[in-house]
């Protein structure tokens, strides 16, 4: 992807901004990504940031409770928000005629929230999460793995530890004060990064950035978040569950570099040859010749502030051999290495990824505020296939000795007795 040209501004009160225009279709993408995720959350709070998501749609201080959605879907606008680890992002793509409706509502509430912030509201989205947490987690099979995984890879109060959607009882014990709080400490322009991608004229969009949002008080100084820093892992921390699922299965969890440099970047693609779909070594080996797996798979999740992690999933009737055979693979990995083929092939499923996230205005959008919210650089977003396309054979050969070695890894067994 040609990187486009980028006009950048920071207000007074520390919001920053990034516009790039996009003439292909009448549309304007909004993206705020506020810096405050679970890992910012201190004990007997968890999900509070992921809570917070929530009530930001419930109204504020020029908006009732409804009406925020209520003018987009009028707008015709797609609209929606997420909560991971380091962040939260809210996000709309408007007709561009509408985009000062969509900089309009996002700054009332970034400046106005607690206004609208009653203990009726907070009870009913407490509500409308725990059930997602049933839905999603609790009441899936395999649902709770990647939580179970982090609580055994991580150290007890690592901010990794414990995952976005919190548990029962700290959803429960969170109270209208906490929000209120929450929200003065990470909801602040200076902790924000406002990305506009579209049919949008540069000048006219920052001066409406600056109408609407100029006037929001800078708030607090950031407080300082716990370190996440963690290596590789030594040794195969394992715990078998009793549990009502389809099929036996064996799912494990490995540290991979922070994600910013150049060793995330060989780690991923040594994933992706090992794990990432029908093409990997370990569907090769586990399904198609040893049958012994139905399902397997591998991927990443990248952090910016703490290890990435690697995760490998595999559905079959004997997660002992599972476990054996992915020993295998991997101490031959990292004995040998990829081939040029393994190395030319990954290497192209990143830059189709990277291209599939960023086709459209919402996807730049996003791209964007990541890249300055965790980098400093909204640009960096456009050297991503460079990054991916600079990697050798030796340097993914590196990491899987180094990251996804046979000993060196949490693990779950369902239905089995492997470690």
């Amino acid at each position: 992807m040609a990187e486009q040209p980028l006009h950048e501004h920071t207000l007074g009160n520390g919001l920053r901004v990034v516009v790039c225009e996009d003439h292909v279709v009448p549309l304007a993408a909004v993206n705020l990504w506020y810096g405050v995720g679970s890992r910012h959350e201190r004990a007997g709070r968890t999900g509070l940031a992921h809570l917070f998501e929530h009530l930001m749609f419930q109204g504020s201080g020029n908006v009732a409770e409804g009406e925020h959605a209520a003018l987009l879907e009028s707008a015709g606008a797609a609209f929606n928000a997420s909560t991971s680890f380091e962040r939260t992002n809210y996000y709309e793509t408007v007709p561009v005629s509408h985009l000062e409706l969509a900089l309009w509502l996002e700054a009332d509430r970034m400046g106005t929230l607690p206004a609208a912030l009653t203990q009726t509201n907070l009870d009913n989205q407490r509500d409308v999460v725990k059930n997602e947490r049933r839905q999603r987690y609790d009441n899936q099979p395999y649902g709770t793995a990647f939580e179970r995984l982090c609580a055994l890879t991580f150290p007890e109060g690592h901010p990794y530890a414990h995952t976005p959607i919190g548990s029962m009882e700290d959803l429960d014990a969170t109270t209208l004060e906490d929000c209120t709080d929450f929200f003065a400490t990470w909801y602040a322009p200076g902790n924000a990064v406002l990305s506009v991608v579209g049919d949008v004229d540069p000048e006219q969009t920052l001066a409406a950035v600056e109408r609407y949002f100029g006037g929001i008080p800078a708030g607090p100084e950031k407080p300082s978040t716990r370190p996440g820093e963690l290596g590789p892992l030594s040794g195969v921390r394992g715990e078998t569950l009793d549990e009502d699922v389809p099929s036996p299965a064996y799912f494990a969890m490995f540290t991979l570099p922070t994600d910013g440099g150049d060793d995330i970047e060989a780690a991923e693609l040594a994933v992706e040859i090992l794990g990432g779909g029908s093409g990997s070594r370990l569907y090769d080996r586990m399904v198609r010749r040893d049958q012994i797996a139905t399902e397997v798979w591998a991927g990443v999740t990248r952090l910016a502030s703490g290890p990435s992690l690697a995760i490998v999933d595999a559905i079959g009737p004997d997660p002992d051999k599972i476990a054996a055979v992915l020993d295998e693979e991997l101490a031959r990995f990292a004995a040998d290495g990829p081939d040029d083929d393994e190395t030319a092939r990954a290497t192209a499923q990143a830059e189709r990824g990277f291209l599939e996230q960023t086709e459209t205005v919402t996807g730049l959008a996003n791209a964007l505020s990541q890249n300055a919210t965790q980098f400093g650089d909204p640009a960096r977003v456009f050297t991503a296939p460079g990054r991916a396309a600079a990697v050798t054979g030796d340097a993914i050969k590196e990491m899987a000795g180094r990251w996804l070695a046979p000993g060196g890894r949490t693990a779950l067994t369902y239905g089995g007795t492997a470690s």
